[in-house]
């Protein structure tokens, strides 16, 4: 049975190709290729401005916090799980230009019988230190509330969301306007920058019910059942070798599984906040590697042939995901990043400049690729894994 299948079999998909057809036939706002819907400026009537909101969870990812957390009694890893939530927010509105003056709203659904009132605190009090670090790069996240439903009726653990609100001037918008011969400058998941505290393994909060049931063992499956779909056969469910204990070795020094898999996503948002004013007018869009990995540029370039053939080191935890299951090359780059977040596509006489801008915050960058004319392949990905074409 193919790994395809099994992925299928999970109850997830990295294409979600079911949604895109539902909203098939919406309005795309003002500028239908930009990263994020774009609305005219309904908060201010003004027609310079324009509206952004965008709403996304911390997906399967925090029940693999539950899961950490019930074993280790570390309530700490749930601020993690607020922060993935933020980010996959304000992070894609930043791709479109828009990162700074934000506002944010919580949807915490629980089960109130499994999670308990603790558990909502750190959530919560998460939300205001991403903010708090943040307006130390001069980004400023307003916190509007939000709401904590009791709904163990429809959730087994805990769904962690965030909607967040933007308004920008039109003039600072970065709509995805691609033309042959622009650079691709690619920023890492994965290591430490100065704003994070500890290692990051670059994971994020895509893929990981397919990391949670291929690297964790049956002792989950056996143990905690209210930490996964039961309707998922059990053929598929914690097919792995790992405890959230054990530890592997990166660079030298010991990490646990567990820990790797919770790494919050990564923001960018320091580094937008520095740097990008001064490319806006070289930048020619921005992906953010999300629901999708290293495909999702496809939603973007039409008619245009995209190339990443120099891609950044693939990330040990993508690696050692790889290792354990045998998954197929292109099903990995469908579903992760494999250490790749952020594409900054540019014209070639500021990515140097990007690439060390990037570096000096700690993040690590290079130049992974190039927009050609099409020649009937939309995307190619090529590595020591081999050439892929899509």
């Amino acid at each position: 049975m193919s790994d395809k299948l099994k992925y299928d079999h999970r109850g997830v998909s990295a294409s979600k190709s079911e949604v895109h057809k539902a909203i098939k036939g919406q309005d795309k706002g003002l500028y239908p290729n930009a990263f994020c819907k774009i609305l005219p400026d309904h908060a201010g009537g003004d027609e310079n401005y324009c509206n952004l909101m965008h709403a996304d969870t911390a997906g399967t990812k925090a029940g693999l916090a539950y899961l950490y957390w019930k074993e280790t009694g570390d309530l700490s890893v749930w601020k993690g799980i607020a922060r993935d939530a933020i980010v996959m927010n304000v992070d894609d509105m930043a791709c479109v230009g828009c990162y700074n003056n934000l506002l944010l709203s919580s949807t915490i659904g629980r089960n109130k019988n499994v999670i308990p009132g603790e558990v909502i605190e750190q959530i919560i009090s998460a939300a205001g230190e991403f903010a708090d670090q943040m307006a130390e790069y001069g980004v400023e996240i307003h916190l509007a509330g939000g709401e904590t439903a009791d709904v163990g009726d429809i959730v087994r653990t805990i769904d962690v969301g965030y909607t967040a609100f933007g308004r920008l001037h039109r003039k600072d918008l970065i709509v995805n306007d691609f033309e042959e011969g622009l650079e691709i400058v690619g920023l890492a998941s994965s290591g430490q920058t100065e704003y994070e505290t500890t290692y990051n393994s670059g994971i994020g909060s895509n893929g990981l019910t397919s990391a949670r049931h291929d690297l964790l063992n049956k002792y989950y499956d056996q143990n905690f059942k209210e930490a996964y779909d039961p309707m998922v056969p059990e053929t598929y469910r914690f097919t792995g070798p790992y405890r959230l204990g054990d530890e592997v070795e990166i660079d030298g020094q010991k990490h646990r599984i567990g820990k790797l898999m919770l790494s919050p996503t990564r923001t960018f948002l320091p580094f937008f906040a520095r740097h990008l004013n001064k490319y806006r007018g070289e930048i020619k869009g921005i992906i953010h590697c999300t629901g999708g990995g290293l495909t999702k540029s496809s939603k973007f370039t039409a008619g245009y042939h995209v190339i990443k053939d120099n891609l950044l080191p693939v990330a040990p935890i993508f690696n050692l995901i790889r290792e354990t299951t045998d998954t197929p090359w292109r099903e990995m780059v469908q579903v992760f990043n494999l250490g790749t977040r952020l594409e900054i596509y540019c014209r070639p006489e500021v990515s140097a400049e990007l690439v060390k801008d990037a570096q000096s915050m700690g993040i690590e960058a290079d130049v992974i690729g190039r927009v050609e004319k099409h020649k009937g392949t939309s995307l190619t990905i090529e590595g020591d894994f081999g050439r892929l074409e899509f």
